[in-house]
């Protein structure tokens, strides 16, 4: 089964990270996605631009509201994902207990009969 993780956090404290805290975040993700190829489990993955950067699109009715913003005023942020293969949700989490962020959502992707 696909598997998204979604990855959240505080975005001032993302900012506030030094050089070599952002290097050493780097070097455990590099870890992680070594260990998902090895697994066979890397589907892809992204980091993504602060929310300060998303555009939200909202329809009502036949209007469509175009937003500068995330869709949530929230303190966590989404920051990126990756997308996984994983037999079942017990090993999707296996996997996403590894990653170094504090708050990581497990999604499994819907997989339409097409597919």
């Amino acid at each position: 089964m696909k598997y998204a993780l979604l990855i959240y956090g505080d975005e001032k404290a993302w900012e506030a990270r030094d050089e070599r805290e952002l290097q050493e975040n780097h070097e455990r993700h590099a870890r992680f996605m070594a260990m998902l190829r090895a697994r066979g489990a890397m589907l892809g993955g992204e980091e993504l631009t602060r929310s300060a950067a998303a555009t939200t699109i909202r329809h009502d009715g036949d209007r469509v509201g175009v937003t500068d913003g995330p869709y949530a005023e929230t303190a966590e942020q989404l920051g990126g994902f990756y997308l996984i293969e994983a037999a079942d949700l017990d090993e999707a989490l296996e996997l996403a207990r590894q990653l170094p962020e504090a708050i990581v959502e497990v999604r499994p992707v819907v997989l339409h009969p097409q597919e």
